[in-house]
């Protein structure tokens, strides 16, 4: 069987999918052509199918446990070792990729993984919430409503990677949110609600990279409301 026609995994698939971001941060790709990619990016199942994606890219290259893989177009590999998730650490961020072996050792305990592709996520009224959350999606809509959770601690941990999705974090009235520590790619990224130090039931503290979505962190439409016909 020829490499080209071997099955890919998810991981090559995200993998490719970095790869794809780092042309948009380099100009080689235009937003709408990295949208177009990513599509075919999700629905690949072979190498051959990977491949055409990156073909007419010069200079990007694969990570060192898939060189073996033998994807042809690819150069010569450099990345760093990649993370315990899986991806590449992005250095130049300074937001290493979170894992679960990072909380353990700061004794913060397991974080709660929500991984999605291609998906709905929604996480409502009265659901457990720990320390720390790490959010993993591609191409997904995602809410987590904080209004009625059950927390842990005042302060909670959101570490993102995030490709093409729509996330919204809906948060109670008197609580707090910073998310000065998120890189976004050709993406939004927007807070709704006061910053600054935590002081009420709840602050949220969000880092990460988001990739051609949305990040948006909000209150309820009745707080909102409340807040408008108030005049605060």
């Amino acid at each position: 069987m020829e490499p080209r026609d071997l099955r890919v995994s998810d991981a090559e698939r995200e993998h490719v999918g970095e790869l794809l971001q780092r042309a948009v941060g380099q100009g080689m790709l235009s937003l709408g052509e990295f949208t177009e990619r990513m599509d075919t990016v999700l629905a690949a199942k072979t190498r051959g199918d990977l491949n055409q994606v990156l073909v007419d890219l010069p200079g990007i290259q694969i990570r060192p446990e898939f060189q073996d893989q033998n994807l042809p177009g690819m150069s010569q590999p450099h990345y760093p070792a990649p993370s315990a998730t899986g991806y590449p650490v992005p250095s130049a961020a300074g937001y290493p990729t979170p894992s679960a072996g990072a909380y353990l050792a700061t004794g913060q305990g397991a974080p709660l993984v929500i991984k999605g592709r291609v998906s709905g996520i929604e996480r409502k009224g009265r659901w457990h919430v720990p320390p720390a959350i790490v959010l993993d999606t591609v191409a997904s809509s995602v809410t987590l409503d904080f209004t009625e959770a059950v927390m842990q601690t005042q302060v909670v941990r959101i570490d993102v990677s995030d490709y093409l999705s729509s996330v919204n974090i809906v948060l109670p009235a008197e609580a707090t949110a910073d998310v000065n520590g998120v890189e976004n790619v050709a993406s939004s990224v927007t807070s709704k609600v006061r910053g600054g130090a935590p002081y009420g039931p709840l602050h949220v503290v969000v880092t990460g990279k988001v990739r051609g979505g949305s990040f948006n962190v909000t209150h309820p439409l009745s707080t909102r409301l409340r807040k408008f016909f108030n005049g605060s």
